[in-house]
């Protein structure tokens, strides 16, 4: 600070005869020596940021609260955002501006240094992030966003509505499979040390860009139906000029290095001594029975078996005589301890067997219910999320990293299911309907690593493809463990799975959006208000914390006069 203060004086004194190297002084003092100018930095050592960042929040809120909506898990400590959607109206799309402005850095740069694999790569995290956006809100800052530095209008920027956010996107995703469809030794800048993705393959790159395209081209086909129906056969029908993901070996993933809290898997129990996280996350019965009515070998490798289950015995005990002795014992069985209850303890407690889940494998925590943590006779008095009557989820998920830990953007199975819903329920010229859906199944047991049980699987009556959207979607469903944000994509427009919202939700149906947070309409007030206007108050719009023009029970564009979800 004394440094800067000797030089202005400086400046002063020498005003008449000095000012060239007076200013040259003060843009020296000016300079950031720990920064990087946004005008000469390689985009290289941005991009790996945008990267990283998007593929964190990505699969946090696909494995968090969008998976508590989604009923793939509940949570028996702080609940009330997991599975109640108490939200509050403070969700806030901060972190993903951010990754955009850097993202749109690295466009800029590579534009002007004309490193067409930088700047295709760019349009691909543009649109993702994009649709994240408008997927989770509606409208939304697109056109005048990421432009803040330039002042009025941009420091408030308009929400644009969402049919033209889509459209938005999917125009980069097209620029994008240009810019990508040249062979890797073509560019000469390569991004193999920074892409932790598809290390440097503009081939995978470019397969990305085109299967984005069909998932925004699928959220389009109830309201603008021709729009998505024509990309959909263009990318479908031309494999040369439109490669896309079909095998699991393509999906878009992230894994991570576990070296701190900040790079590991979220919620990993390595670097939380108490595990707290990890335990607070239980699968949820809706998945769980579901998976079992399947025989599903996925279940296995996401759930871990109760640690003891529960037998409620409604005979006398042996060697009572007359005299009934109630029951409630702990006894070490073959290979798990159990639980032995007898009808009347449970009346003691208020309980019925209706209440009680007697599975000797696999237990959910219903949604929305009152004292999940205390659910099924559990002896967690403290509700430290020790049940030990509930499955938990599999050991991995302790771990800050492992084969089976990653951010899962898109997927062949995604794909797939696409293609089978374009095909078998639009009618459109796609592929095969029951090729596409059974490789839908077969990309997601590669992934999990039950490829040997495929066949088995695929042969049972309620896997049998029955070309219907409610059997694509719940399969979809499934195969979105840790991506539930895109099962709730699929699960606004098409109502599937019928999921119904448990007895303590803040409305008995399923929210279709997050609130517009509390900072914007304070900030943005003008623009946030005529975005609300164009949402569609629903019966259940009352619901929450903001009002019907701000609910997640209101409707954005995108369903709107679909009657769907409800």
């Amino acid at each position: 600070m004394k440094t800067v203060t000797k030089s202005i004086i400086l400046c002063l004194g020498l005003l008449g005869t000095s000012m060239t190297s007076c200013k040259k002084d003060l843009m020296k003092l000016n300079e950031n020596p720990n920064g990087s100018n946004p005008a000469t930095i390689n985009p290289n050592l941005v991009m790996s940021t945008v990267l990283t960042q998007a593929g964190i929040e990505i699969v946090t809120l696909g494995y968090q609260d969008m998976a508590g909506v989604m009923q793939h898990t509940q949570k028996d400590g702080w609940t009330t955002t997991h599975n109640e959607y108490d939200w509050g109206g403070s969700n806030s799309w901060t972190a993903y501006y951010d990754i955009l402005r850097n993202n749109q850095l690295v466009y800029n740069r590579a534009v002007a240094a004309q490193n067409e694999l930088q700047q295709g790569v760019a349009l691909v995290m543009k649109s993702m992030m994009f649709g994240l956006i408008t997927d989770l809100w509606g409208d939304a800052p697109y056109s005048q966003a990421l432009k803040g530095e330039d002042g009025p209008p941009a420091t408030t920027p308009v929400y644009d509505p969402q049919q033209d956010i889509y459209a938005g996107i999917l125009a980069d995703l097209e620029k994008a499979n240009t810019l990508l469809s040249k062979p890797k030794s073509a560019y000469p800048s390569p991004i193999d040390a920074v892409d932790v993705y598809y290390q440097g393959d503009p081939a995978k790159w470019r397969k990305m860009a085109n299967s984005l395209a069909l998932r925004y081209y699928m959220r389009l086909s109830e309201k603008l139906p021709a729009v998505a129906k024509t990309g959909i056969e263009k990318i479908a029908g031309n494999p040369i000029q439109y490669p896309i993901i079909t095998d699991a070996a393509d999906d878009a993933t992230m894994s991570f290095p576990g070296n701190s809290n900040a790079d590991s898997w979220p919620a990993n129990a390595a670097y939380d001594s108490d595990s707290s996280n990890y335990r607070r996350l239980k699968m949820c019965h809706t998945l769980v029975a579901s998976l079992e009515s399947l025989r599903d070998p996925r279940l296995g490798v996401w759930a871990n078996k109760v640690q003891c289950f529960l037998v409620v015995n409604d005979k006398l005990p042996p060697g009572t005589g007359n005299v009934y002795k109630a029951v409630d014992t702990v006894v070490n069985g073959e290979n798990r301890k159990v639980r032995y209850v007898s009808p009347d303890v449970l009346a003691a407690k208020g309980l019925t067997l209706k209440d009680i889940n007697q599975d000797v494998d696999y237990v959910g925590l219903p949604p929305a219910i009152p004292g999940p943590a205390v659910y099924n006779l559990s002896p967690d008095a403290a509700q430290a999320s020790r049940n030990p009557h509930v499955s938990w989820l599999n050991d991995i998920y302790k771990q800050a990293k492992g084969p089976l830990l990653k951010a899962r953007l898109i997927s062949a199975a995604e794909v797939h299911f696409i293609l089978a819903e374009a095909t078998a329920v639009k009618g459109w010229a796609a592929g095969d309907a029951e090729t596409h859906y059974k490789a839908g199944i077969q990309a997601s047991f590669s992934t999990w690593g039950v490829s040997g049980n495929l066949s088995a699987y695929l042969s049972q009556p309620g896997v049998k493809f029955n070309n219907t959207q409610e059997q694509i979607i719940t399969q979809k469903w499934i195969a979105s463990w840790t991506a539930a944000t895109e099962a709730w994509a699929d699960y606004k427009r098409t109502g599937y799975p019928n999921l119904h919202a448990g007895p303590y939700a803040k409305a008995p149906v399923l929210p279709v959006r997050l609130y517009y947070m509390l900072e914007e309409r304070n900030l943005n007030k003008t623009n946030v208000t005529e975005a609300m206007k164009r949402l569609e108050v629903t019966s259940q719009s009352a619901s929450g914390a903001n009002g019907p023009q701000n609910s997640p029970w209101s409707k954005p564009w995108i369903i709107q006069g679909t009657g769907k979800p409800w």
